[in-house]
């Protein structure tokens, strides 16, 4: 197998599947060249409801943003994306958009999530919604929001619900928001430049394959807090695959099946301990502004796309 590092190049095609299985390891550390550069090769963008039968995702509805987004991958089928982010503008460079496509067979894109870094807040704080042009905490298209702790190294997903203790809240709690996924960063005796830790809990699948659901009526019961006390019932652990080394390039490096074209320290695989063959999930660079985010089962679209956000945030994954 031909391998990338961090000071070669290669040239492939990303969208050819045979292409993908014999492309190169991407190395997992500072930015190289790019292996090629992608510029004139923007897929035009489709609408949700341009999709046809022929590229739909089996068993679910794109023309159901909210519900698709909330949905899990279906089992043995990748939900491949690409997340590009717009730093352009007066404030845009600390407050960047991002945008998350679907990316049909045909090559077309389909939007399917944004999401922006909330101003004056104490933390990060992420507001995520399935109209490009809303994302307004009021909006009706909000669907969820991501937020950090004070240190930038523990990430919370919480749905469009109300949060515990605010007003209007029904007697059922029905209304109460829902967690749907921590993210833990962690240091490595390496410092920033070596493979850094990476932990993702989420809610875990009933017998029905639907998501367990998680809405905390007190501190002790959240993900963060059940995950740091191992109380693990219902609940899913998986963390990012650990890199090889490899001596040729000097890096630390992983197979992305020619998904993944620049290296860059927030390249990631996600997978359960039973299987690190499995990839939940796979973030990484492919242009300056440009990342692959494809995920499986049991991940949603919010869940993939809020890992995401994090590893553009976290004070651990800065370059």
């Amino acid at each position: 197998m031909a391998k990338l590092g961090m000071g070669s190049s290669a040239d492939f095609d990303v969208d050819s599947e045979e292409e993908e299985t014999d492309a190169g390891m991407i190395a997992i550390g500072p930015r190289p060249q790019t292996a090629r550069s992608m510029a004139g090769r923007e897929e035009k963008e489709g609408r949700p409801g341009s999709s046809t039968s022929k590229y739909s995702i089996p068993g679910m509805d794109l023309d159901d943003l909210e519900d698709f987004c909330m949905k899990p991958a279906p089992q043995g089928y990748t939900v491949k994306c690409r997340v590009s982010r717009d730093n352009k503008g007066i404030d845009r460079h600390s407050y960047p958009t991002y945008y998350m496509h679907y990316e049909r067979d045909d090559g077309k894109k389909i939007f399917i999530l944004a999401g922006r870094k909330r101003k004056r807040s104490k933390t990060s704080n992420y507001l995520i919604s399935v109209d490009a042009t809303d994302l307004s905490r009021d909006g009706e298209s909000y669907i969820g929001k991501l937020r950090s702790n004070m240190m930038g190294t523990k990430f919370t997903v919480y749905d469009g619900g109300l949060k515990l203790g605010s007003t209007g809240i029904n007697a059922d709690r029905s209304n109460l928001r829902e967690e749907l996924v921590a993210i833990c960063y962690e240091t490595n005796v390496l410092g920033f430049k070596g493979p850094r830790k990476m932990t993702v809990v989420i809610p875990g699948m009933n017998i029905t394959h639907e998501r367990v659901r998680f809405k905390p009526n007190h501190e002790r019961e959240t993900i963060l807090t059940r995950w740091q006390n191992r109380n693990m019932e219902n609940l899913i652990e998986l963390s990012n695959k650990t890199p090889v080394w490899n001596e040729e390039t000097q890096s630390y490096v992983l197979n992305f099946r020619g998904r993944v074209t620049q290296a860059s320290v927030k390249n990631f695989q996600i997978v359960h301990q039973s299987d690190p063959e499995y990839i939940v999930m796979q973030f990484g660079r492919v242009e300056d502004n440009v990342f692959t985010v494809d995920y499986n089962y049991p991940l949603n679209a919010v869940q993939a796309f809020a890992v995401a956000l994090s590893s553009f945030d976290s004070k651990l994954a800065c370059e």
